[in-house]
Formats: structure tokens, sequence, C-alpha cells
């Protein structure tokens, strides 16, 4: 009797984690040269402020008062309270995370278990499907409209089915839509109590006044909610990774803050946060550039033969008829560096950032010359 081979032993892989998409992140600085062999890059794939932080936040990193060799703290004391102040919020019912996308995976672990729901839109926001999975979680999405906006009545139609929770975005990353007073009541009015609502409201700086806010909406629904805020986009604080969540009620808070690990922020992070909101005239500034410029592009797109959708954020999303991902590797040839939506039936739509007018019109002028 021949001896059989077995195979060797292997650890367990959780199917849930092996089984995710990839995120599509934006590529890099040192990448983008890499590929391009161009020293001059116009970096609009990831949504970052062209214009940097506010100096008050430099100024706060470099006169020592960081003690880099020590643990950060936990509870993010002064940001919360600094937080509560700005947004008549107790701080007791604000958790801060690295990044707000960290407190979508809280979220996630603290409302989701295998066999629930999520619901979201499409195209989506990768983590909004991502961390949902990642617990077992299975995922609906509405897709936009054909004029590339919000189905309301798809989304009330599927909160019929009382999910377990709700991811909404608006202003609508990657899209750019937002749900209007009366839209956005819809919503509310058409989730369960059941349901966690979460509304990622990342890019509320950049809105129009006919966009309402949703945290004050939501507070005056009585229901139970979380809404995502984040530094990363208006106040230029991407690399430290800083974003926080407004919770109903100090028990959500809880759960939220139980689902994270210990010291999650650091400390410069912390730091730069406060300064950052001591100096929000700086953050408007900036706000109104981007949203001038971003107004500027869209109509160059626009006389270009292309689809754009409304954007109330600081990027724009616009269907360039043809296969996206060879017009991203096009334009990085021409030092361009944006982002081709790869999610399914979305494979022609871009998400281009707002960057300097410098930058701007780099991509406008590479882009020309491929549509044409």
């Amino acid at each position: 009797m021949s001896k059989q081979t077995l195979s060797p032993a292997e650890p367990y892989f959780n199917p849930h984690v092996e089984a995710l998409p990839k995120y599509n992140a934006g590529l890099s600085l040192a990448a983008a040269r890499a590929v391009s062999g161009l020293e001059r890059i116009a970096r609009l794939a990831s949504n970052e402020n062209p214009y940097g932080c506010s100096p008050a936040v430099l100024e706060a990193l470099a006169n020592g008062a960081v003690e880099l060799w020590r643990y950060s703290d936990p509870g993010c004391e002064s940001l919360r309270a600094a937080l509560g102040k700005r947004l008549g919020t107790e701080p007791e019912n604000i958790v801060v995370g690295n990044g707000s996308e960290e407190m979508i995976a809280a979220a996630s672990r603290a409302f989701l278990s295998a066999g629930c729901t999520a619901l979201t839109v499409a195209p989506c926001f990768g983590l909004h499907e991502i961390e949902p999975l990642a617990v077992g979680a299975r995922v609906t999405k509405v897709p936009m409209t054909a004029d590339l906006d919000f189905d309301v009545a798809a989304l009330e139609a599927a909160l019929a089915q009382a999910p377990n929770i709700l991811f909404l975005p608006t202003p609508w990353n990657p899209v750019g839509a937002a749900l209007d007073h009366d839209g956005l009541a819809r919503v509310i009015e058409a989730t369960p109590a059941t349901t966690m609502f979460v509304l990622d409201e990342a890019y509320r700086e950049f809105v129009s006044d006919a966009v309402p806010d949703g945290l004050e909406m939501l507070r005056q629904a009585r229901r139970p909610y979380v809404v995502l805020r984040t530094f990363s986009k208006a106040f230029g604080l991407a690399g430290l990774r800083v974003g926080y969540a407004v919770c109903s009620s100090s028990r959500i808070a809880r759960m939220l803050a139980a689902a994270k690990t210990p010291f999650n922020v650091n400390a410069a992070a912390q730091a730069a946060a406060v300064a950052a909101l001591d100096d929000e005239a700086w953050m408007r500034n900036s706000v109104a550039g981007i949203t001038a410029e971003r107004e500027r592009m869209s109509k160059a797109l626009r006389d270009l033969g292309l689809r754009v959708a409304r954007s109330e954020g600081n990027f724009l999303f616009f269907d360039a008829a043809r296969d996206s991902v060879q017009v991203a590797a096009a334009l990085l040839k021409a030092g361009v560096v944006v982002k081709p939506w790869l999610e399914p039936n979305y494979q022609t739509f871009i998400r281009v950032s707002t960057g300097t007018t410098a930058e701007n019109d780099q991509f406008l002028d590479a882009l020309a010359a491929i549509v044409r």
C-alpha cells in the first residue's frame, strides 16, 4: 500500500475577510512619479485639501506640546470637549477615531454580526460595504438614478425591509450629490427605529445653503443615530487620520468606543485637530477656493460633452464614456492621478478631486486630449 501524501496543515482563514473586495486607494506621489516619469504630479484621487492645513496646526505641532514618547490620551478628552462646544453636543456622546473610517469599522462591529443586513447606496464608498462584509453581514446597495442622483423612493422601499444599519453618505462619496431637506426627511421617516442610522457627513463643510444639517435633523427626529465627520477633508489633516462620530446617546457612544482599539488617535492628531478647530476662518477660506474651482471644473467637463454629477463635496464624478482604468492610465502619463471607479456597473466613471487652479488645468488639458 502506497503512502498517502498529506497536504500541510493551514491556519483557519476567516471566509468573510478572505472574500472582501479590495479598497480602491489613490496612487501615492512616489508611485505616480515612478509610473509617469514626471516630477510635476497633480494628485486628484483622494479628496485632500490642496491648500494644506491651517498655519495654527503647524505651530501647534512645532511648539513641543506633543510628547511623542508618551501614549496619547485614550479618551481624546480635549478634542471631544472642543467638538462638543462647537456642535452643542455632550462630549460623552462623541467618539474620536483614526479617521472617520475607523468609526465605520466600529459601527459595523458594534451593530452588526453574521447574518445581519446593511443598506447603502451604489456606487458606494468602499468601506460602507467592506466593513459590514467583514463581520459577516449582507449588504444591499440602492443604485443612483439615471440622472446621477439619489433614488429616494428606492431607498424608502429598501428601508421597509428593516436593515440593521444604514450607511448614508450626504454629500455622497463618490457621486457628490447631497440630499435636500425634503429628501433627507423622507429617508429619516422611512428608517425603522430598529435600524441604526449612520449618516456619513465627511464633506459637510463644503455644502451649499440648500443642504440641511443632517445632525440637527436627526436630533429633531429623536431616533438612534451616528453622524460621521472628519478633519481629513476641509481641515486638511488627511495624513494625521482623525475623524469622529456624534451619537444620539452615551450608550451608542460607549458601544462605538468599545469596538475600537485603545490609544487609537495619536497625540499629534489630537493636538492638530484642536488647533484646526480654533482656526475656522482658514478652513472656510480654503473651502471657498475649492468650491469655486469645483464649479469651474464641472463646467469644463460638461463643455467636453461629458456627463457630470452635481457635487456638494470637494470632488466631481463624471462618465468618461469609455473604460475608466484606461483613461486614468492615460492621465497618469500626463502626471495626473485620478480615481477610476471599479465598482460593477460604474466602470466608465471617474472621481476627480478638486485641486489648485494649476492642478485642475493640468487635468483638464490632459483629459481634453484623451476624449476629443
